[in-house]
């Protein structure tokens, strides 16, 4: 059963918190006739420490409410929450399209010049068995490090995109890429687009950074056809909803976007 194109006029989007955002950025640029909702679970915030089941257990429950708020279609904009849960979801509800968001290995392949692909993500990310299963499926004969990166999410949440402690947390995780000599990394965390530039630095200038978010947002647009609509931004969070409209207007340069607690 597929759902009818009248019934996609607002798309559902969700993270553990503001990594969303750069998925929702790009959704807004290619679909501005639609109405959006994103919901950051920032009061379980990072995703990438807790257990899978208790990942399962807050995708079920954000998705249930934006289902029940209109959603015809859900952005899982989050690789740790799609590593874990997004099969789940498809299986609770068969008829909803869902768009994960996971590492690129197949384009991460056909980038390298010398073989060796390096992925950062969480941690949890990097335990997961789909990870392991795109690698299996896609990586062919190239040589691909994983890297988790417990930290780093917790600043970015903070709005710390560029303090000191940052740069050497960033440092420490690049480390292991750089001495296997990867010429291709995938960052693997929507949290991580935002401090793209301490990424690029602690990894060198010959090392590409690979990202997925416009990615992301095309399969939305190709997997459900979106009528012309009235466009509107709600902006949901699990946390202080005064400390996310702050976020959202310092980082993302949105003023005046009003943020709602959830559950109310």
């Amino acid at each position: 059963m597929q759902f009818a194109p009248s019934t996609c006029r607002e798309i559902g989007v969700f993270d553990s918190g503001v990594g969303g955002f750069t998925v929702l950025r790009e959704l807004r640029a290619l679909l501005p006739g639609v109405r959006l909702r994103y919901l950051a679970d920032t009061a379980h915030a990072p995703y990438g420490g807790r257990s899978a089941e208790d990942i399962r257990a807050r995708s079920l429950a954000i998705t249930e409410h934006l289902v029940a708020s209109g959603a015809g279609l859900v952005v899982v904009a989050c690789n740790t929450a799609t590593a874990h849960a997004i099969d789940t979801l498809r299986e609770r509800w068969p008829a909803l399209p869902f768009v994960g968001t996971e590492p690129g290995i197949k384009p991460a392949v056909a980038a390298t010049r010398n073989g060796r692909i390096g992925v950062l993500s969480t941690r949890a990310t990097a335990a997961s068995e789909r990870l392991r299963a795109l690698i299996a499926r896609h990586a062919g004969g190239c040589e691909v490090v994983v890297q988790g990166c417990p930290g780093v999410v917790n600043h970015i949440e903070a709005g710390d995109l560029g303090s000191a402690e940052l740069r050497a947390l960033v440092e420490q995780h690049c480390k292991p890429l750089r001495a296997a000599g990867v010429d291709t990394v995938l960052l693997g965390c929507t949290h991580y687009p935002l401090i793209e530039p301490l990424w690029q630095a602690a990894l060198g200038p010959g090392v590409q950074l690979l990202r997925i978010e416009t990615a992301v947002a095309r399969r939305a647009a190709e997997l459900c056809p979106f009528g012309a609509d009235t466009p509107a931004l709600t902006l949901e969070t699990s946390g202080d909803a005064a400390a996310l409209q702050g976020w959202v207007a310092r980082v993302l340069g949105w003023p005046g976007v009003d943020v709602r607690r959830w559950p109310a």
